[in-house]
């Protein structure tokens, strides 16, 4: 079953908690785990295909035509497989469909494609780029740097604005290449969108000529390149004097005001993103975090908890705002966070979830994670044009018996209530439908699903379920992805094969959003005692003991690594808020919940490599102290961090020189092999993760003793072969004990 999960993951970008679904409400409840779809909308498909065509639809549901539809060829009608209406086939494919001619979307291998859809208008991609300049001057050196880089990555015919802030903002003209001419905005002004179109020059009502107005502000890329590049050149710190002991004053919400005001006023609709490269906190006029003066630190988790972080609601409320009035014009916002105290993540991350933006945290413009992420967003596919969709509708459609509870992951509610959507509310519930401003290869959404059906027997023996996502590609043509996948339910009782269809890598991330989703209306420690109380339930149904007889336990192989997963689940970042800042927290949390399966596990417990001279390759090894040996290289990849870690032994050979010596080259090869597998991971991800390389005793192999099942360490503190281990943390022998008892218990 396993080979037919991925194989259907690789074939329509779906993973689902159970490929047997119960048959009614109550044997849904029982199982513990909902039955839950993590959908990719834009994963890449080899060999999928692509038409320039209307799909045909159902009459009655709107469903479209697909390979998984009953087709009656000597009436030439179809059957809904979702609504059972029976429709006829339209005058042009009646003419030539037959059992040996079928059109693309029937074809058997056809369960996701896309349509290019008509008109044929081209809508070019929008950039607007927000830049801080209140950064030290080797700071914005490097912000300058990178942007130039990345302004030659632009395709020429793409639009481009340039906004910069300090105490205030300045829209700049690209039109004019006599000299630098810019409007300048106050700070701490509130601004509605009607003064900003009376300042930009942007009046009147017709869309056409406001358009042909803010050209001089959003130009071709091609065009006005050179002016640009010139504003880019000459840009300098901001000239406010910043007294001793005060924070620079950074008015990054009205910079944001309106480069989102600009957007909605020239490209409603249509596909377009805001990037905002911030060095430091929002220090003045609306959306102000933490106050000017240096004495009075950024709200911690603690001020959050006993409600005296001052700005923290007014600013949340602010960008959550600026988020919907973005997410309602199909654009999205990208945030940059490059500043080694808190910027205000937790207050500005709605900018960045409900719009389906980019959210990179790092502690300077020079390091690796801000540059290569940043070059990595105008990366090209194989025909050239960018790996991102703008502007996306997720509308999902499902057999009778099947409602919608909800989705989680970036976007928003567009509140369509109908047949579709459950009582249950889960996420962004009571809705089938879902706007997203940005999707890539790597988005995705979990939908949960509510089993409706009261009788025992379900008549039909399978479920349907079918994803619609319309987004403007960035050729600038309106696309739409359709995928339709099916469903067999288990008969009752059949507790064999419901089993043998449990996906635990994929529960272990519907549940770890749901937490996620739940710590932020509740406290942490309730969530992870719901957690456990879910895991128990869960192996009191599905293991197999005798009652009171902890010995006798069983749990078989398809459920055997869940109860790590949520063990490691427990202890993270993502619910544990231990030496961990708000922004922090909402970072890890943002992007788990808009990851796929795998970079999601991958967060939740990580990987660990070992280099050794008994083995030629890397060796997968047990996320345990009793890893840390003497004379082996790790490599940790915890989807944040990459970490290569040398035991004493290997870094002694390196302080003494061993790698350089002759007769010792193989000594060099092992030293290479996790660096280059670690640049691998570096090529591939996004946001880059941060790549460090540490020894035995130094600081940064925190980062891996903090990650690791202290399996050795006893009630006191104990020492292991690498060294002094402290901590409080149960061991997963521990936790998995005390799990069984509670699971035998009558």
């Amino acid at each position: 079953m396993g080979e037919q999960i991925y194989a259907l993951e690789g074939r329509d970008g779906i993973r689902c908690t159970w490929q047997y679904w119960p048959n009614s409400k109550v044997a849904a409840t029982r199982d513990v785990i909902p039955v839950s779809i993590i959908y990719n909308p834009r994963k890449e498909i080899p060999g999928m295909a692509l038409v320039e065509y209307e799909p045909v639809t159902c009459q009655k549901c709107r469903s479209v035509l697909n390979a998984l539809t009953p087709v009656d060829f000597s009436s030439k009608a179809w059957a809904c497989n979702l609504c059972m209406t029976r429709n006829q086939f339209p005058p042009h494919y009646k003419s030539h469909i037959s059992e040996t001619t079928l059109p693309t979307e029937l074809m058997p291998q056809s369960t996701t494609m896309e349509y290019i859809l008509p008109p044929n208008t081209i809508f070019p991609p929008v950039f607007v780029f927000v830049i801080d300049t209140c950064c030290t001057q080797d700071e914005l050196a490097l912000q300058k740097s990178a942007l130039q880089q990345s302004l030659n990555l632009l395709p020429t015919e793409s639009l481009v604005g340039f906004i910069t802030f300090g105490k205030n903002a300045y829209v700049y003209n690209l039109g004019w290449t006599e000299c630098n001419r810019c409007y300048a905005f106050r700070g701490d002004k509130n601004y509605d969108l009607q003064m900003v179109k009376d300042q930009l020059g942007l009046v009147g009502n017709d869309p056409r000529g406001i358009q042909a107005g803010a050209r001089k502000f959003l130009m071709p890329a091609g065009e006005c390149e050179f002016t640009l590049n010139l504003i880019i050149e000459e840009l300098t710190k901001d000239q406010w004097p910043v007294p001793s002991g005060n924070r620079p004053l950074r008015c990054t919400g009205n910079a944001l005001f309106l480069a989102v005001t600009l957007l909605e006023i020239a490209f409603p609709k249509h596909g377009a993103r805001v990037m905002l490269l911030a060095g430091g906190a929002a220090s003045y006029g609306p959306g102000m975090i933490v106050g000017d003066k240096l004495i009075d630190s950024i709200r911690t988790q603690h001020d959050i908890k006993n409600d005296k972080a001052k700005y923290s609601k007014a600013a949340t409320s602010f960008y959550q705002s600026l988020a919907l009035r973005a997410s309602n014009n199909g654009h999205s916002i990208d945030i940059f966070c490059c500043a080694i105290d808190q910027i205000g993540i937790l207050e500005m991350r709605s900018l960045s979830e409900k719009t389906g933006g980019y959210l990179v945290l790092t502690d300077t413009f020079k390091s690796d994670v801000f540059n290569l992420s940043l070059r990595k967003i105008f990366s090209r596919d194989d025909t050239g044009a960018l790996q991102m969709g703008f502007n996306a509708t997720i509308m999902m459609l499902t057999s009778p018996d099947i409602k919608i509870s909800g989705a989680i992951g970036p976007g928003v509610s567009l509140k369509k209530k109908s047949s579709f959507v459950s009582d249950i509310e889960i996420g962004m519930a009571q809705t089938n439908m879902w706007h997203v401003g940005n999707i890539d290869s790597q988005t995705s959404l979990a939908f949960y699903l509510d089993v409706t059906n009261s009788e025992t027997d379900n008549k039909r023996p399978f479920a349907f379920a079918q994803f619609q996502t319309k987004y403007q590609h960035s050729s600038g043509r309106m696309r739409l992805r359709v995928t339709t996948v099916k469903y067999a339910y288990s008969e009752q009782g059949n507790i064999s094969k419901l089993i043998s269809g449990f996906d635990q890598e994929t529960a272990a991330v519907v549940m770890a959003r749901w937490a996620v989703s739940k710590s932020e209306t509740e406290e942490s420690i309730d969530v992870i005692r719901w957690l456990d109380r879910t895991l128990i339930r869960l192996v009191k149904k599905f293991g197999e003991y005798q009652q009171d007889l902890p010995h006798t336990f069983r749990l078989c192989r398809e459920f055997s690594l869940y109860p790590q997963f949520m063990f490691h689940m427990r202890r993270s970042q993502f619910l544990q808020t231990f030496n961990v800042s708000p922004d922090e927290s909402a970072y890890y949390r943002t992007l788990l919940v808009r990851e796929n399966v795998t970079n999601s596990l991958l967060m939740i417990q990580p990987a660990l490599l070992q280099y050794s001279f008994e083995n030629s390759q890397a060796q997968p090894v047990l996320l345990d102290i009793v890893s840390l040996k003497n004379n082996v290289i790790l490599l940790l990849d915890t989807f944040f961090n990459v970490l290569i870690w040398h035991g004493d032994m290997i870094s002694k050979w390196i302080k003494l020189g061993y790698q350089d010596k002759e007769g010792y080259e193989h000594f060099n090869t092992l030293l290479q092999m996790p660096r280059d597998d670690a640049q691998i991971i570096l090529n591939q991800r996004f946001p880059v993760p941060r790549l460090q390389e540490t020894e035995f005793g130094k600081g940064p192999e925190r980062l891996l003793k903090a990650k690791v099942n202290p399996s050795n360490v006893g009630t006191g503190n104990s020492t292991v072969e690498s060294g002094n281990y402290f901590t409080e943390d149960v061991s997963l022998k521990v936790f998995m004990d005390s799990l069984i008892q509670y699971a035998v218990k009558s």
